[in-house]
């Protein structure tokens, strides 16, 4: 890649590394970029551009959410996982049978147990060295957890959450070998849905076998889509931005002390947490030709709606290029714009919030252990997959 306004690959591990510094490069100068690979994708990276984008449904569709290779056609407008992938006036109604689900009164009710899932976690690290990977052994497993208790499968189905979220999310497109498909996304899906059904009990998917559309029961097609959207948009996107978090934090000792003096402060930061380091990159397809920041865009063209990148657009946040512990005024668009803004921001945060308390509670000071060694994930979910903190203060001390 000779220059990321022309040629860019959101999957290369260069991208991962250098993201923020490539989208402040584009806005200023470009601001719309575009890339022949995957068929050709475009990524306008001003606020104004994303949001226009994600509210326009008449231009662009949610058919397919996940650039890759392999480009979604003729499953509009339901999608292959609804509501994400879903285009009006179908979209409506799949969201708005997920909303009780979503509530701040059920995502509450999970508060406690991802509490206890997180001090479990720490607990495990009480033995260890000066030296923890934050990613791997703690922010990683913080919304498995959390995911497999909502839909009544067991925890230790984390290792396949984290293949499947590899193979989908960071290397969309990518060589699976001689993958059998008895390891793939479709057949455990199947497999705990009919589990469910011969097995009735109450959680998200006995909720959703229960719900009906129109008066209709859902298809296994309708409830599978809407459980992987869980497992994958639920999961990787909450990891990654508790690891950015504690990303931060490693470095910045005014804002660590700033939280262990007023945990109260914690709501605050999480929103800019957040902005600052928000995880998601969403797509869409060119439903007819239509020009955006003066290109262009074909029919049945790719398009990644940077939100991260509109989040630290300067035109829309002061100061947009610095974090602000306690930024008061805080529009993000970590969770998206439009039709489609995430259905789980309730269950995100309290996630982020617990996660972030608990980890503080415990270890007070703490420092990155080798800012060479972090390693970020490609594609569009970006966050720490490898995280070597030195631990400088316990909670016990």
């Amino acid at each position: 890649m000779q220059d990321w306004a022309t040629d860019f690959d959101h999957t290369h591990p260069d991208y991962a590394a250098q993201a923020t510094e490539i989208w402040d490069d584009l806005r200023a100068r470009c601001p719309v970029a575009h890339s022949d690979r995957f068929g050709g994708v475009w990524l306008p990276t001003r606020h104004e551009d994303v949001a226009a984008i994600a509210h326009d449904t008449e231009h662009f569709s949610s058919e397919g959410v996940i650039v890759s290779p392999w480009k979604p056609e003729g499953l509009a407008p339901a999608g292959y996982a609804p509501p994400i992938t879903s285009d009006p006036p179908f979209h409506a109604i799949a969201r708005r049978l997920l909303l009780p689900a979503f509530s701040p009164a059920s995502i509450a009710r999970w508060e406690a147990s991802a509490r206890q899932s997180c001090q479990e976690l720490i607990a495990e690290l009480a033995g260890a060295g000066p030296v923890v990977d934050a990613a791997a052994e703690y922010t990683q497993h913080v919304p498995v957890r959390v995911i497999a208790d909502m839909l009544g499968v067991p925890r230790s189905d984390g290792d396949k959450f984290r293949g499947f979220i590899h193979r989908i999310l960071e290397n969309p497109g990518g060589s699976v070998g001689n993958l059998a498909y008895e390891d793939t996304l479709d057949y455990y899906l199947r497999q705990v849905v009919a589990d469910h059904r011969q097995n009735p009990r109450d959680d998200l998917i006995g909720f959703l076998i229960e719900a009906e559309m129109d008066g209709q029961k859902l298809t296994d097609d309708h409830i599978g889509g809407t459980v992987a959207l869980l497992l994958i948009a639920g999961i990787d996107t909450t990891w990654s931005a508790i690891g950015a978090s504690l990303w931060h934090l490693a470095q910045t000792p005014s804002d660590r002390a700033r939280l262990v003096a007023d945990p109260g402060l914690l709501p605050v930061a999480v929103e800019e947490f957040l902005r600052f380091y928000a995880p998601v990159t969403m797509a869409r397809i060119v439903k007819e030709e239509v020009e955006v920041g003066g290109c262009t865009f074909k029919e049945r063209d790719w398009v990644l709606l940077s939100f991260p990148s509109a989040n630290r657009d300067p035109e829309v946040f002061e100061d947009a290029d610095r974090f602000v512990i306690d930024r008061v005024r805080n529009r993000h668009s970590a969770f998206g714009l439009g039709i489609h803004r995430c259905l789980g921001s309730n269950l995100a945060r309290m996630e982020m919030t617990v996660a972030i308390d608990e980890w503080m509670k415990a270890f007070p000071d703490f420092e990155l252990a080798d800012a060479g060694a972090v390693r970020w994930s490609t594609g569009q979910v970006r966050g720490p997959r490898q995280l070597p903190v030195r631990i400088l203060q316990r909670g016990a001390e």
